[in-house]
């Protein structure tokens, strides 16, 4: 890839490896259970690196990411024992979009959320030891009309035949939006249950900074099912969430086993987090806005399936999110849709 790969001897060194790369396509909308309101679409797609030795002087990674990654020492560039580490970047690009409840509204609702938009890119790390994993990602982007949140719902509710919400001149201001998030994972071992079935358990803590948002969050994920991927899960989009990257015994790692990479499972997930700054429900964090009284904690439950055919993985869920602001009268619910695919370049 010529994004990561800048020199002759780096890509020979990828061509000689059997490391694989992997993309990845996140489609959240709640279209999928019949509504159209709250966070009401999201998309990302991300492109996860294969190893590198380390995030200051490989010379797999292009010379703007070896400069910024200078001034971030605590990305561990070395081993401290003789235990493998394997190492990712992650470049993402997304977008969401949020509305409050009434299509028909061209004022305020002060009782509903804002409209509001989200775009944005990131660059994340990773670093995988057994059964550990780690992430740090900084999303830079833009709240507001630049978003693009009304013409990407326009589009899409022109294309089904839909009415337009009629109040998106009422959105969040233009903001510049900054966002680090750190999650660590830990995943249980897979244990046999009977027959081909197996399960294992996936563990999450972590944290966001920024004026997008603030808050501390922990939870878990149960899967069952045959021939278990070895990755970090099937989690709903969020940031820290590119963990379907294959790890070492995963038959999706080399083109000598991904044609044996087939399988299916259940999950179940729960996150929750407290929350103390969301700009999608406090508003503007240097202008005047629309904003609502937010529930400071908030809690999801993810429900679903996926399957691996190959060097692809692909799920589906069913998430419900509880009240996230005070006027809120119920949670929402919302399907998420997710295709992984690792491959060698």
């Amino acid at each position: 890839m010529p994004a990561f790969a800048n020199d002759i001897e780096c890509r020979n060194k990828l061509d000689n490896e059997k490391d694989p790369w992997t993309a990845n396509f996140y489609l959240d909308n709640d279209l999928f259970t019949e509504t159209d309101r709250n966070y009401t679409n999201g998309i990302r797609v991300s492109l996860v690196s294969p190893n590198v030795d380390n995030f200051l002087t490989d010379d797999c990674l292009p010379d703007w990411v070896l400069g910024v990654n200078q001034y971030l020492p605590f990305l561990d560039a070395e081993t401290t024992n003789s235990e493998k580490v394997q190492r990712n970047l992650i470049i993402t690009f997304g977008q969401q979009i949020y509305t409050p409840n009434d299509i028909n509204r061209t004022i305020v609702d002060p009782d509903d959320r804002p409209y509001a938009g989200w775009l944005y890119s990131g660059l994340a790390y990773q670093s995988r030891s057994k059964n550990i994993l780690r992430t740090t990602e900084l999303n830079i982007g833009i709240v507001g009309p630049a978003a693009l949140g009304q013409e990407a719902q326009d589009f899409i509710h022109d294309l089904r035949g839909f009415d337009k919400f009629q109040g998106w001149d009422n959105q969040l201001e233009n903001e510049l939006g900054l966002q680090l998030v750190h999650e660590l994972k830990y995943r249980y071992a897979p244990k046999p249950l009977t027959g081909v079935l197996s399960y294992d358990t996936i563990f999450h803590a972590g944290g966001s900074l920024g004026n997008v948002a603030t808050y501390a969050n922990a939870g878990a994920e149960f899967r069952l099912g045959w021939h278990l991927p070895d990755d970090f899960g099937t989690s709903a989009l969020r940031p820290g969430g590119d963990n379907s990257a294959p790890g070492p015994t995963d038959a999706r790692y080399n083109s000598t086993s991904r044609d044996n990479s087939i399988g299916a499972h259940l999950f179940i997930a729960a996150d929750g987090r407290y929350v103390l700054q969301d700009i999608f429900l406090d508003g503007n964090t240097f202008s005047d806005s629309h904003s609502v009284d937010k529930e400071p904690f908030v809690g999801e439950v993810i429900v679903g399936w996926a399957v691996l055919y190959r060097g692809a993985k692909f799920s589906f869920s069913r998430v419900h999110r509880s009240r996230e602001f005070k006027g809120q009268p119920e949670g929402h619910n919302y399907g998420a849709m997710s295709l992984s695919y690792s491959f060698e370049f």
